[in-house]
C-alpha cells in the first residue's frame, strides 16, 4: 500500500512520456492534406497566394499536428507581403521543430524584408551551426541579408515607428 501513490505517479510520468513522443513522430501528412498541400503549393507558384492560403489552411484543419504546413503558410504570407504573419507560421514550426533549417532560414529571410537585419543575423548564426556555411538554406538566407530589406517594407516600417504628430 505505501507504493501505490509513488507507483501510480511513475505510471502516468510514463504515460504522459510515450504520449508526447508518439505525437512527435509525425513524418508523412494525411493523404487529404497532403493533396492539399500540393493543390496550394501549385497556386503559390502560379502567384496566387490567397488560394494558396486557402489550401494551406484546409490542410491544417485536416492533418494539425503536420508541422511543414505551417512553413507553406508563411511562404504564402511572405509573398503578399505579410511578413509579420509569416514571422509568427515561422516561429509556430519552431516552437514544434527547433531545428527545422527551413524555419529558420523563411524567419530569417522575412526578418530582412522587414528589416531587422540583427535578428536575421542571429537566425543566420543558428542555421551555420547547425548545416554549416554550405547548405542551401544557409546560402539562401545570406543572399537576402546581402540585398537586405525591401524599400518599400522598410519605409514603412520607419512610419509605423515614427511618433504619431497630433
Amino acid at each position: 500500500m505505501r507504493f501505490a501513490p509513488a507507483a501510480a505517479a511513475l505510471s502516468l510520468c510514463l504515460a504522459i512520456t510515450a504520449s508526447i513522443s508518439h505525437a512527435g513522430d509525425v513524418g508523412t501528412p494525411d493523404p487529404q492534406a497532403a493533396a492539399l498541400i500540393a493543390q496550394g503549393q501549385a497556386a503559390l507558384a502560379a502567384g496566387d497566394a490567397q488560394a494558396a492560403i486557402d489550401a494551406f489552411e484546409a490542410a491544417l484543419a485536416v492533418d494539425p499536428a503536420y508541422t511543414p504546413i505551417f512553413i507553406n503558410l508563411a511562404d504564402a504570407a511572405r509573398q503578399q507581403g505579410l511578413q509579420g504573419k509569416a514571422i509568427r507560421y515561422y516561429r509556430e514550426a519552431l516552437s514544434r521543430d527547433p531545428g527545422n533549417v527551413a524555419a529558420i532560414s523563411g524567419e530569417g529571410a522575412a526578418l530582412v524584408e522587414k528589416g531587422a537585419l540583427e535578428k536575421a543575423k542571429k537566425n543566420l548564426a543558428k542555421l551555420q551551426s547547425l548545416c554549416g556555411d554550405d547548405c542551401p538554406e544557409t546560402v539562401a538566407l545570406q543572399s537576402s541579408i546581402a540585398r537586405g530589406p525591401s524599400p518599400r517594407l522598410a519605409i514603412e516600417s520607419k512610419a509605423e515607428d515614427a511618433p504619431a504628430s497630433n
